[in-house]
């Protein structure tokens, strides 16, 4: 069973940081793209960053580009998201998604979600 657990989202001050981590397990972690999407209360779940398996070429939602950077270490079967000038609007709460390919067709694994709040 693929298991994806995230883990530090909380309340953090407008302009402030934060690291978002997520473990999975059941999985060749190396073989899946990883991603970080969130949800905000009344809006759709946006794609806020994505990473390949090997080449290490990322993406980004432009609404975060130059604010947040996503990582890997396959060594340890996680994947990052940091999160600096932080605003309101990026509160939300926030999952990891695990991509693979497998007979052809692809898969989407979802952890639990942490939120993330941006309040004074």
């Amino acid at each position: 069973q693929v298991q994806l657990v995230e883990s530090g989202g909380g309340l953090v001050q407008p302009g402030g940081s934060l690291r978002l981590s997520c473990a999975g397990s059941g999985f060749t972690f190396s073989r899946a793209v990883m991603s970080w999407y969130r949800q905000a209360p009344g809006k759709e779940r946006e794609l806020v960053a994505g990473i390949a398996t090997l080449s290490g070429s990322t993406n980004y939602a432009d609404s975060v580009k130059g604010r947040f950077t996503i990582s890997r270490d396959n060594a340890k079967s996680t994947v990052y998201l940091e999160m600096n000038s932080l605003r309101p609007e990026d509160t939300a709460v926030y999952y990891c998604n695990a991509r693979v390919v497998v007979t052809g067709t692809l898969y989407d694994s979802w952890g639990q979600g942490t939120q993330v709040t941006v309040s004074s």
